[in-house]
């Protein structure tokens, strides 16, 4: 996260600011100039437009009045309160804002030294996977005098309107900024992972248990320093319905940053510590800094009577209208329909908190007249494409383990200008598959789709899900085919899992292939399961089971299935075979502390004109003889010729 910055545009701000200290004049940016095109592409503003720098604006410009607060920022005239909350949930996070107001100190205000002022500045984004350094001249938009877009509220305090100009750099114009997400913004403060929720589909309000989980991820996210917003969505139908104020005090089509979750204890003096009963409680701001909820745990309701006068101390509790207010978690799950969860992930080695191994791939959506080369293929609903995507192997090494994935597509803002500047929908899906698969997957046999994301016009898609040891492979797509686009992929686990892409299609053939040979044919192998397993240990009714699938030498290994003498495996493995007519053996064994127990197994002669139908075989003896053993297999085989058929 702490890498250095490139340079935007190729503007260095250190060179750029010696040079206008050399010259004894202040800085005008040319690639962001103080014209109509760096404000609006269609929309101006209402009224004349001057723009002015800081020092002509107030007497005694700073960069932060009494440090940097939450409560700082008033949203402008743009709709764009999505970055403010952004920049307000920024505000509570030092580590985050010292790094995106890089070098702050030095970048303030010095009365005493003001030849060292070169009316210059630079702010550091977290853009598609890299940060990234903007320049920016301080010459800002006002209107009679005052500054039309974010704004802090003292008017002589600055870093929330610079701020905002190097985003609106970044997105073109200020314009562009209007209509975003508050999640977005967050990410290129931090690189954080983003989680779109949606409360009302959700049904949190009316589900105790998921609300419960919901309250304790929230709690979880906050004390580890992430950023939460949430918002109330406006009916498509109803447009006019932004940003309207409705009786309770909220208002819709609007974003809010959370900027506290507790569990509050109820009751007072020593009663209330033996007692031990607490509410959940979200605290949350505005960011026109005023209109406020007007229901339970408001500022000044009667709810707070059943707290102690200590505990509303440390919540800091004030009646005042500045925009932040308390609501019930219950109260925030009905009303309130979207919440933005942004997990910082903890990749360090040292750390008393939980770790995480990420891996980061870039990729583009392309298209090319030869299947095997397209890269477009559109989601699963288009069965003869959808494997023409890239496809990204990855192994959960654990017996169970939480893996997070997101899927990010670069940023569409800059493009408004020209109409086009829409997300595209995007998403994945994750398949369960051989494990020693290591080329492309080009049918679906047996392998299992365990998890699909939902397909949204989203910068980001998220999906959190809980996976089985074995290798997967992550499809990330756009919902059509043919839509071309670039993104990133980060997928999140316990353990690092080699997370790679597979962009090979079959074997390569090597310059010794002709001494040692070529494969002439593919297999497949699906072990569903076995019955009627029986061991010599009379003591013990179950065994612990496992599979071995075996071909030329190589051979995939399933997991030992406890305590059962009906093991459903659903363990698969592809083989690409030099000698297609040497059959394929599977063997199941019985796992034990000493010596591993054999029992039984098959003998798959694999050969193209097979039945590819699902069979159950009767378990063998080894060696030479076909005599019987108890129990029987459930497997599926499938052999092709073509090497790039499944």
């Amino acid at each position: 996260m702490y890498s250095s910055a490139a340079p935007y545009k190729n503007q260095h701000y250190s060179e750029l600011k010696r040079n206008c200290i050399n010259k004894k004049k202040l800085f005008e940016d040319p690639e962001f100039p103080a014209t109509n095109a760096s404000i609006f592409f269609r929309k101006p503003p209402p009224g004349v437009v001057v723009w002015k720098r800081p020092g002509e604006i107030t007497n005694e410009p700073h960069l932060f009045v009494e440090g940097i607060s939450s409560h700082d920022l008033n949203q402008g005239v743009v709709g764009n309160c999505w970055f403010v909350a952004a920049c307000a949930c920024l505000a509570l996070k030092p580590n985050l804002w010292k790094r995106v107001i890089t070098d702050w100190k030095e970048q303030e205000w010095d009365p005493k030294h003001p030849e060292s002022y070169a009316g210059i500045f630079h702010f550091q984004f977290w853009i598609f996977g890299e940060w990234v350094d903007v320049v920016i001249d301080d010459r800002l938009p006002t209107i009679n005098g005052e500054l039309i877009y974010c704004h802090s509220k003292t008017r002589n305090e600055f870093w929330s309107a610079l701020l905002e100009k190097a985003y609106a750099k970044l997105s073109g114009c200020y314009e562009s900024l209007e209509g975003g997400n508050t999640g977005d913004a967050v990410v290129d403060f931090s690189g954080a992972v983003v989680e779109a929720i949606n409360l009302e589909e959700g049904g949190y309000y009316r589900d105790q248990q998921k609300q419960d989980q919901l309250f304790e991820d929230l709690l979880k996210v906050y004390d580890r320093g992430g950023i939460i917003s949430c918002s109330i969505k406006v009916c498509t139908a109803e447009p006019h319905e932004i940003e309207f104020k409705m009786a309770n005090g909220l208002v819709k089509g609007h974003a809010y940053s959370v900027t506290a979750v507790k569990k509050v204890r109820l009751g007072h003096g020593l009663l209330a510590y033996f007692r031990n009963e607490t509410i959940p409680l979200i605290r949350m701001r505005n960011p026109w800094g005023k209109i406020e909820w007007k229901g339970a745990w408001s500022d000044s309701s009667e709810e707070w009577t059943k707290v102690g006068d200590t505990e509303r101390h440390n919540l800091g509790i004030t009646v005042e209208d500045d925009g932040e207010f308390w609501m019930s978690f219950a109260d925030w799950c009905k009303f309130f329909t979207d919440t933005d969860i942004c997990r910082l992930m903890n990749t360090s080695v040292i750390s008393t908190h939980k770790t995480w191994h990420e891996a980061v791939h870039f990729g583009s959506w392309t298209k090319h007249a030869e299947p095997l080369l397209n890269r477009c293929g559109g989601c699963a609903n288009h069965k003869q494409t959808f494997l023409q995507n890239p496809q990204y192997l990855f192994d959960i090494k654990k017996d169970t383990e939480d893996a997070l994935i997101s899927l990010q597509q670069r940023d569409m803002k800059i493009h408004r200008r020209e109409g086009q500047g829409e997300n595209l929908s995007i998403g994945f899906g994750i398949y369960k598959v051989e494990l020693n698969r290591k080329y492309r997957m080009h049918d679906i046999l047996t392998q299992q789709c365990v998890a699909t994301s939902t397909y949204i016009n989203a910068r980001t898609v998220f999906m959190r899900c809980t996976l089985r040891q074995g290798r997967y492979v992550i499809i990330p797509t756009t919902f059509k085919p043919q839509t071309l686009g670039d993104y990133m992929i980060r997928v999140f686990t316990d353990v690092e899992s080699g997370c790679r892409e597979l962009t090979e299609d079959k074997p390569r053939v090597r310059c010794w292939s002709s001494f040692l040979g070529y494969p002439q044919a593919v297999t497949h192998v699906y072990i569903h399961g076995a019955e009627g397993l029986t061991h010599s240990n009379a003591t013990n009714p179950c065994a612990d089971p496992y599979v071995i699938i075996s071909c030329e030498g190589h051979s995939v290994q399933s997991t030992v299935k406890k305590d059962t003498l009906q093991p459903e495996f659903t363990t698969s493995g592809i083989f690409y075979r030099k000698k297609p007519r040497q059959p394929i053996t599977v063997e199941v064994w019985n796992s034990n502390a000493v010596k591993d127990e054999f029992m039984g197994q098959v003998v798959l002669p694999g050969l193209e004109n097979d039945t590819t139908q699902p069979q159950r075989l009767r378990l063998k003896k080894a060696g030479q003889t076909s005599e019987d053993m108890p129990g029987s297999i459930d497997l599926k085989i499938v052999t092709s010729t073509q090497l790039t058929a499944m």
